[in-house]
């Protein structure tokens, strides 16, 4: 009791001056400075697992406590096990709400969230210390449906999981370590442990679904064309920067023609941003339609410029995003869009255009004129921040927003813009 009395005294001290200290007799300075600094990541990263201290929770050493994932992220997860139980019982004859396994439990973040969502939950874990830790955990978080295995993923699969009463649907989660032996990061499918193209076919015989945690840095169509059976795609954003891909597979979904009918959802958390969904299909349909628009469209006389969220940039899903809000293109590599009205919850940043000039000096003088400051964003332009920053000497910073820019005729402009 006197290590914990320790850490609730001090869950607020700088980590790095208290190690320098002399701490009191039966208190494990190891443990209290791992508690401690976990505690503080927690606030704002799991601000509900930093609020149970007091009761008790343990924390990972930092580099678990740097891969786990976001309280956010970890809730929008448990929103699509939710959703896809209750579609499950609409459409059978069980009544339960599912069996959730976790084949790579890590910090047991992700599973924590998710359990709540089933009837029976199983944590998969090789690290021994992170299954100790979830042990003592799962109890003070109310899973007490949690079942713990200490094992490798391959291993639990392997000829059979464990006899458990499973109650349909079986939903398993995959969040493959993206790091080699090395410690060094990796990117693709193949690279990271475990490659789930080697255990798709496992996985698909023992699960109704499937849903895989990946980084956000891969590429959509290179996954497609390597997973199979994927009805659903998941890019999720917090706050703009974007976090993570989730591939949701299903059990009787074929790869080929039907990959085609593959859903794009892209959400922005912590935002007041509206979800976008699309199709694959549209995505290849909405391309060739645009591309007529922006081409033979005049773009100069509309009023509100918009810049789409993170994850419709990463899905690639620009297009569909100008046609679904029926607004234009300024060129066909700019990705921004214009707009007559303002739109509400648009997933996008949304400026009201005030000025537009070309980069003639003229021109230039008079949208600039009383400008010292600005926010620049160059898209489709030929010079980057920095050397056009000098050009223009404006310094950062303001509530004006400069878009240098490329229009739909090959000219290049300078659109002056506030916040809608």
């Amino acid at each position: 009791m006197v290590t914990e009395k320790y850490i609730l005294e001090h869950k607020d001290d700088d980590v790095r001056s208290l190690a320098l200290k002399k701490m009191p007799e039966g208190v494990n300075h190891t443990w209290v400075l791992r508690q401690i600094e976990g505690y503080q990541l927690a606030k704002k990263k799991l601000p509900e697992w930093a609020e149970r201290l007091e009761d008790g929770i343990w924390f990972p050493p930092r580099l678990s406590m740097e891969q786990c994932s976001s309280e956010e992220t970890a809730k929008y997860k448990a929103s699509i096990v939710r959703r896809l139980t209750d579609e499950h019982q609409k459409n059978s004859s069980h009544n339960g709400k599912g069996t959730l396994t976790d084949l790579n439990g890590g910090f047991g973040v992700d599973f924590s969230y998710m359990a709540k969502e089933v009837d029976e939950a199983i944590y998969v874990e090789q690290n021994e210390e992170l299954c100790d830790i979830a042990r003592h955990n799962f109890p003070l978080l109310g899973l007490p449906h949690a079942h713990i295995y200490n094992k490798r993923c391959e291993d639990f699969l392997s000829p059979t999981p464990p006899s458990l009463p499973l109650t349909p649907p079986i939903i398993a989660f995959l969040d493959p370590a993206r790091r080699d032996t090395q410690g060094r990061k990796v990117v693709t499918i193949e690279d990271c442990t475990p490659d789930i193209t080697i255990l798709q076919e496992t996985l698909m015989r023992k699960a109704d679904y499937v849903i895989v945690k990946l980084s956000p840095m891969l590429d959509i169509t290179a996954a497609l064309r390597k997973v199979n059976g994927v009805q659903e795609v998941h890019v999720v954003s917090v706050k703009g920067e974007c976090k993570e891909l989730l591939l949701v597979m299903r059990k009787g979904v074929e790869s080929g023609d039907d990959s085609k009918k593959t859903e794009i959802h892209c959400v922005n958390l912590d935002t007041e941003d509206e979800d976008f969904v699309c199709s694959m299909m549209q995505t290849q349909s909405y391309f060739m339609q645009y591309a007529e628009i922006f081409n033979r469209t005049e773009n100069k006389t509309e009023k509100y410029l918009f810049e789409p969220n993170a994850s419709i940039m990463k899905a690639g899903v620009q297009n569909e995003f100008g046609l679904h809000y029926g607004l234009k293109k300024l060129h066909p590599m700019s990705n921004l869009f214009v707009g007559e009205e303002k739109i509400d919850r648009v997933p996008a940043r949304q400026f009201r255009i005030v000025g537009m000039s070309d980069f003639s000096k003229s021109g230039l003088k008079a949208l600039l004129l009383d400008m010292s400051k600005a926010n620049i964003t160059v898209r489709n332009f030929p010079s980057d921040v920095a050397t056009l920053r000098k050009r223009l000497k404006i310094k950062e910073g303001g509530s004006d927003y400069l878009f240098a820019t490329t229009l739909y005729d090959g000219s290049h402009a300078l659109l002056h813009c506030v916040k809608a």
